[in-house]
């Protein structure tokens, strides 16, 4: 058996990637891609020419299932994604478990991440933080997400669409208050921008614009814990004014992140009518 190679690539500039990436992209015999297309103009940029074939959310199973069997016949693969660290929001890490469990040693070869380039230039404590993903795109599960943070006494990093920028930036501010945010667009590329503020701020300064390109979102988590007591009534309030939901699951939502009975709260949501 050989090695499975995770090999992080550039998130926008094809100039940040390491020494060590281009000599095991040259020397493996397989390279699994997220998008073949998109890996190939990396590859051709830096002269490399290999096996290329497809591994993304969709044919994982049967796809991790070959790649397996390629490792066993002694065949050395590297995994790319589309940008930043495989594994990282993407189906890398469900071939990664299937590597370990046949034996088969899986060797990290690190490099750029959206979250630790947004991390090291936002401001914001580093110390600790809670890293949620991709936020939901469905509106009801998006709010219940935000609802779930409130408290959380770290800085909190999500990756959004372009296109729903506004929607999510409002959602925050409905739900967990005022408070201070970093979005940071198209980060290492030609368009990179960074905006700060209180979220009422941020939203005015982006509304009206064409907003395109990858979204990380970072919150304060001194913000979050400064909004975090408020009266039982007065957060029922909020939340109803604010999402599109039933009393009864607002009640749930407020519940879990106080950990106390739904009932309870159910009870003193039923004074708004």
């Amino acid at each position: 058996m050989k090695t499975l190679y995770i090999v992080a690539t550039p998130i926008g500039n094809l100039e940040d990637i390491t020494l060590r990436a281009l000599r095991v992209l040259k020397e493996v015999d397989i390279i699994a891609a997220e998008d073949t297309r998109h890996t190939r103009k990396l590859l051709q940029r830096y002269g490399i020419s290999k096996q290329l074939t497809s591994y993304f959310e969709h044919n994982e199973l049967k796809k991790g299932e070959w790649l397996i069997s390629q490792l066993k016949l002694g065949k050395d693969i590297a995994v790319v994604s589309d940008a930043g660290t495989p594994g990282i929001s993407d189906p890398g890490y469900r071939l990664i478990n299937m590597a370990v469990e046949n034996y088969i040693q899986v060797v990290s070869i690190p490099g750029p991440s959206a979250i630790i380039s947004a991390l090291s230039i936002a401001g914001l404590p580093t110390d600790s933080f809670c890293f949620e993903g991709f936020i939901p795109s469905k509106a009801g599960e998006r709010q219940k997400l935000l609802a779930s943070l409130k408290g959380v006494k770290k800085t909190i990093v999500f990756y959004e669409s372009s296109r729903r920028l506004l929607t999510t930036l409002a959602d925050i501010n409905n739900i967990l208050g005022d408070i201070d945010v970093v979005v940071a667009r198209e980060l290492t590329k030609l368009h990179e921008e960074i905006v700060r503020g209180r979220v009422s701020k941020v939203l005015t300064d982006l509304s009206g614009r064409d907003i395109k390109g990858e979204i990380t979102i970072l919150i304060s988590p001194k913000s979050v814990e400064a909004t975090e007591e408020i009266p039982l009534l007065d957060e029922i309030i909020k939340l109803h004014k604010g999402l599109d939901l039933p009393l009864k699951e607002i009640a749930k939502i407020i519940a879990e992140k106080r950990g106390v009975p739904k009932r309870e709260v159910y009870k003193e949501a039923l004074k708004l009518k």
